[in-house]
């Protein structure tokens, strides 16, 4: 009757494992171009502009000071350090924007030292570099905060030990972009944007005496942790997309159709801006903002 008993309670615990489990299929796997978010799919559909901008991105810094917890490494960074890369494709994307070389812009002047170095007196009437282009507008940004453990919790349930139990975790990214007039050095728009990073973990159990001398212990389980860069990466496409429609709303830049303004996308992030912001009422020239009078 116990090994009757054992085999049982086994078989059960191993189907239950199997449904909360899913192990991968192989070792191998291809590299794959990474899935867009749905963020990035209404980037790609704005409206066109009246002419693309071209903009430099000198760097986008991690300015968190977090580093991973022990035992992972003193030294490894929470968020990416390639959050400029990640910006540099989503101007790109965006179509509204033509991105220029600058965060290696020593390279790529060391190149064209290189060619025009080994040109022969006979090619140089022949080969002619084009001059560098000039940007228009500077696309500053950081990743400003990075909060762990925002949310925390859990759920689980046991008899005659044997059940399922379920922990999450929250923590948070958050990024700031800003566009810089280089002619005037003025702020035109500035966006901060935050994400929401998910991580969820599920087990179950079994811990029986299946006889007088003779534990039955069977543990089962699995975790899913969202990719902190791809958080990154909609932080950073969330705030492209409303630095776009609020430049748009402003006259910052312009459409290249001005009945686009009525499109879905943005005015879909116009209502999200409108609902997050206070709305404070500017004074009117000469009226006091303190006392609603008028100023002496």
């Amino acid at each position: 009757m116990p090994c009757r008993l054992l085999s049982i309670l086994l078989l059960v615990a191993l189907a239950l494992a199997g449904c909360a489990s899913s192990r991968p299929s192989s070792t191998y796997s291809p590299a794959e171009l990474t899935p867009p978010t749905q963020v990035a799919r209404d980037l790609t559909r704005l409206p066109e502009p009246a002419g693309r901008i071209p903009v430099a991105v000198y760097g986008m810094r991690d300015q968190t000071g977090q580093y991973k917890p022990a035992p992972d490494s003193s030294f490894s960074t929470s968020v990416t350090q390639g959050a400029a890369s990640l910006l540099i494709k989503s101007l790109r994307d965006s179509r509204w924007f033509m991105p220029v070389e600058r965060e290696n812009l020593q390279n790529l002047l060391t190149e064209r030292k290189i060619i025009r170095a080994l040109e022969l007196p006979q090619d140089k009437a022949q080969i002619q570099l084009p001059p560098l282009m000039p940007a228009n507008m500077l696309i500053e940004g950081a990743i400003v905060a990075y909060e762990s453990n925002v949310k925390t919790g859990g759920a689980g349930v046991r008899y005659l030990g044997i059940g399922p139990s379920e922990q999450y975790r929250q923590d948070q990214v958050t990024v700031n972009l800003r566009a810089v007039d280089i002619r005037t050095g003025q702020v035109m728009q500035s966006v901060t944007t935050s994400k929401t990073i998910f991580s969820i973990q599920m087990d179950f159990g079994l811990f029986r005496f299946v006889s007088t001398k003779n534990l039955l212990e069977i543990e089962a389980g699995f975790s899913r942790n969202e990719p902190v860069q791809q958080c990154v990466r909609e932080a950073i496409e969330t705030a492209l997309v409303h630095l776009i429609v609020q430049g748009i709303q402003e006259g910052s830049w312009r459409l290249k159709n001005q009945d686009d303004f009525k499109n879905p996308i943005i005015q879909s992030y116009l209502r999200a801006y409108d609902e997050q912001v206070a709305v404070v009422p500017v004074p009117a020239p000469g009226e006091n903002a303190n006392n609603g009078g008028v100023a002496k």
